[in-house]
């Protein structure tokens, strides 16, 4: 760790991230990640017209507290310039069933937001993030693994070699890179989140790998949030979204809804 820990520390990139939880069709009140059906998470890099949405698997992140242990995938969905097209993914969705009539897929709530940062360090890449809401996670919060900081390693997944067993998307469904970029893997099956474009492609999957659970004193970064409020909360004016139809209790009170 003291080695790990003189190693140079570079920002790839950083922004603006948004953590969402959507419920189980029918489901209005959930009280557990078993009410729940999709873990999302949008990444908005500073000053670029680019939003990124992103599954992440087993509905949770990996827990810090277990640093190494815990390896998750994730696949970013959908990749746009304007916000609008991230709104319409997380609004409510209805459809139609021959045996239920008219369902309904209720509207992802807001679970965290914050700041991040994709950085390198020595030999692989991190995603970083620190929470400006709410201001004291809840349960909710704790049972999706949000934590008020944390630091992953992160990878990205080599479309052309083979995705394990009940892991990751379908051949068809996964990204296909330019030529600099699949040149990055050099025909490894992972390669570092250098450079971040590789997360600008539908399909891409990554994995997520607990690590460190100090990141100021072990990598050096400072992490430097500002105080939100239910007035100025990002989330709502970036992704243009309406509070009255996305309920805010787990953003801003850290308690389902």
């Amino acid at each position: 760790m003291a080695q790990e820990r003189k190693e140079k520390v570079s920002t790839l990139e950083k922004g603006d991230i948004y953590f969402f939880y959507r419920p189980k069709v029918e489901e209005e009140s959930p009280e557990s990640r078993e009410d729940v059906q999709r873990l999302y998470m949008v990444l908005h890099p500073e000053k670029e017209k680019k939003y990124r949405l992103s599954i992440i698997g087993r509905k949770r992140m990996p827990d810090p507290a277990v640093s190494g242990k815990e390896r998750y995938w994730g696949f970013v969905q959908v990749v746009r310039k304007d916000p609008k097209a991230i709104r319409d993914e997380l609004r409510e969705e209805k459809y139609r069933t021959k045996t239920r009539g008219e369902r309904e897929i209720p509207a992802a709530r807001p679970l965290g937001e914050g700041i991040y940062r994709i950085a390198r360090h020595g030999n692989h890449t991190h995603l970083l993030y620190s929470l400006e809401l709410p201001k004291e996670p809840g349960e909710p919060q704790e049972e999706f693994q949000i934590e008020e900081e944390a630091s992953y390693i992160m990878s990205i997944k080599n479309p052309e070699k083979p995705t394990p067993p009940s892991a990751g998307l379908g051949e068809a469904r996964q990204a296909e890179y330019p030529k600099k970029l699949q040149e990055v893997f050099r025909d490894r099956r992972f390669a570092d989140v250098d450079p971040p474009e590789f997360m600008d492609h539908e399909g891409t999957q990554f994995v997520l790998v607990a690590a460190l659970e100090d990141i100021k004193e072990d990598m050096g970064i400072d992490l430097e949030t500002e105080n939100e409020s239910r007035a100025s909360a990002d989330v709502f004016k970036d992704l243009k979204l309406d509070r009255s139809k996305h309920p805010t209790k787990p953003l801003f009170e850290g308690e389902w809804e």
